[in-house]
């Protein structure tokens, strides 16, 4: 009888284990960001278009007047998007490594994500501005136009408006922003051709 005492709280404990573990596959495994229980691939947007998303510019501290659909935002020459915010400590750490970025003469679009424009300006003011341009998505339009799951997030992007490559957090790794510059200086795939028969 005390041998069956010992099995009960392990069965218990491994079915307690896999049930979080398939909760949590569930979880994770759909959009939160949607809320139609649409599936969730990190990945999504690799190999698609940039959705068309008209935002505000930071203009001081200010969004607007001027709008820039955020497709057409590298001005038809390949681009980073940075989804940044000034609340965000991952943002923070990693601002040095996009401020490389500017150096090296990489686009690096920013969309401030959830910000306050004068916050933003406060933060880019005080680290510096790696940003070509900023675009401001003070409702997270675009944050749900991107499938982003939280800030930052990296979006490498062709000359043809077409994510080549995307990296979720902060770009700390070299080897990780190697990656992604290397993927927007690419060179573009030919179209394909009809084969003669």
């Amino acid at each position: 009888m005390s041998r069956w005492f010992a099995v009960v709280p392990l069965v218990a404990l491994v079915a307690l284990v896999v049930f979080g573990a398939v909760r949590l596959g569930d979880f994770t495994g759909r959009s939160i960001a949607d809320g139609r229980g649409a599936e969730y691939r990190p990945d999504a947007l690799v190999g698609q278009p940039v959705p068309e998303t008209v935002l505000p510019m930071l203009n001081g501290t200010q969004a607007g007047p001027g709008h820039v659909d955020l497709k057409t935002a590298g001005v038809g020459r390949p681009m980073l998007i940075n989804v940044f915010a000034s609340w965000c400590a991952p943002c923070r750490v990693e601002h040095p490594k996009l401020m490389a970025l500017k150096e090296r003469g990489v686009a690096v679009v920013g969309v401030a994500w959830k910000d306050d424009p004068v916050a933003t300006r406060a933060f880019l003011d005080e680290l510096g501005d790696p940003y070509s341009i900023v675009l401001v998505d003070r409702d997270g339009r675009a944050g749900l136009d991107l499938g982003i799951t939280g800030a930052p997030e990296t979006f490498a992007v062709d000359a043809m408006g077409n994510v080549v490559a995307k990296f979720s957090g902060p770009l700390l790794e070299d080897a990780e922003i190697e990656r992604l510059v290397a993927a927007i200086q690419a060179p573009a795939r030919p179209l394909p051709t009809a084969t003669a028969r």
